[in-house]
């Protein structure tokens, strides 16, 4: 096989770095593949550790120029290292990832143009499998990992001939390729980056991969979810930093796309419709703001809507976007042919249930939606055309 470049970002994942790494020139198929390594936080001396073992696993890092002021951000650090690396090829690797035997070949004798190849996942029992992963537990931590258990379990495996479609880290592809849609958008830091760029790559017609003989110890989440050293199913106790990075994140991946992210069971992506639509809301406050604004391209509030400010206030911090484009007072003009799609509701007749309308728009518009008016339930829709957007989407223009 060619040689390949590791691409692994790392915030304060010195503990799993120290197990990753080495399993990467233990297992690999060939034993001069490239590591890169981009260090954006170091509370616990992981350039220091770097620095003093460079050599003895013959590696590459690079530090964020902004180190302890604030983040690069993760798909700005995973592009680094592969702009920089030296190979025609890279993959994608966690930080709290452990490379099963000869993982680098199984996943490369997949690979080809227009193509992503993914290894296959074995995980401890902390989240659900739908199908696209393998449970078993090898340790919870990287100081109980099991590594002959693991081992002998990848070996069994080698000659599985089982291929699905689907895609998640790590994942294998050509550079000139994944360089030509832009890389990763830089306005995910921290969260949604990877289903922003399956997205796109999806659009640009590109096979997904997942031959299920390369295999990978996935310890899941420790770069975010668990990173304060406490492993839970309560979204609630998880770091309360991952919570706000997830929130805004998938906020922005709403406004961006229009839905939320979808995926098939094996973790195909679904990438539904992007439409131009803008929302006139009567009698909105600052809470259906909040829930309203990511779901459309514009919404038009009444006059005198003194909470118009404080949401502007409270969010602008939280997104790229500029909500000075998004939240306006509506006026004199016909609001209905300011937008390809224009819906009009009532916020104080709002229940519950008419989320589900909000939130499957796309999906409502692609199955029925026509030229013309249409009432469903407290939405009046006003439709001048069903005119998509989402391909404008798949190179991302930074």
């Amino acid at each position: 096989m060619k040689k390949i470049t590791f691409c692994i970002p790392s915030k304060n994942n010195l503990r799993y770095l120290k197990t990753c790494i080495p399993s990467i020139r233990e297992n690999a198929y060939r034993d001069d593949h490239e590591i890169f390594v981009f260090v954006d936080a170091d509370e616990d001396d992981t350039v220091e550790w770097c620095a003093d073992n460079v050599k003895k696993y013959n590696f590459t890092y690079d530090i964020n120029p902004r180190l302890g002021v604030d983040l690069y951000g993760i798909g700005k650090a995973y592009d680094f290292c592969i702009e920089n690396s030296t190979t025609d090829i890279f993959m994608i690797f966690h930080a709290d990832m452990m490379l099963g035997k000869h993982a680098d070949l199984k996943a490369y004798e997949h690979l080809k143009r227009k193509s992503v190849v993914c290894s296959t996942r074995i995980e401890p029992p902390i989240h659900p499998n739908a199908g696209e992963k393998i449970l078993e537990d090898f340790g919870m931590w990287p100081e109980d990992f099991k590594h002959s258990e693991f081992d002998e379990f990848v070996t069994a495996r080698l000659e599985d001939d089982k291929v699905t479609n689907g895609i998640f880290a790590p994942w294998m592809m050509y550079k000139d390729e994944f360089l030509k849609i832009g890389g990763h958008d830089y306005m995910f830091r921290s969260a949604r980056e990877d289903s922003d760029v399956f997205n796109r790559l999806s659009l640009a017609g590109f096979e997904f991969i997942q031959p299920w003989n390369s295999l990978v110890y996935h310890l899941t989440g420790r770069g975010g979810q668990f990173q304060h050293g406490k492993v839970t199913q309560e979204h609630n106790q998880k770091s309360e930093e991952w919570q706000q990075l997830m929130n805004n994140s998938t906020r922005d991946f709403i406004r961006k796309w229009g839905s939320q992210v979808q995926h098939t069971d094996l973790m195909l992506p679904i990438v539904q419709p992007k439409y131009d639509i803008g929302f006139v809301a009567y009698n909105c406050n600052l809470e259906m703001l909040r829930v309203l604004e990511p779901w459309c391209s514009k919404i038009y509030l009444d006059y005198g809507s003194d909470y118009m400010g404080e949401y502007k206030r409270q969010e602008q911090a939280n997104t790229d976007y500029n909500l000075d484009e998004r939240v306006y007072m509506y006026g004199n003009s016909k609001i209905s042919d300011l937008h390809d799609v224009c819906v009009e509701f009532d916020c104080a007749k709002f229940q519950q249930h008419h989320f589900n309308v909000i939130a499957n728009l796309s999906s409502i518009l692609k199955d029925s939606g026509e030229i013309g008016e249409l009432e469903l339930d407290i939405f009046k829709f006003y439709i001048n055309s069903l005119k998509t957007y989402e391909k404008d989407y798949i190179v991302c223009d930074k």
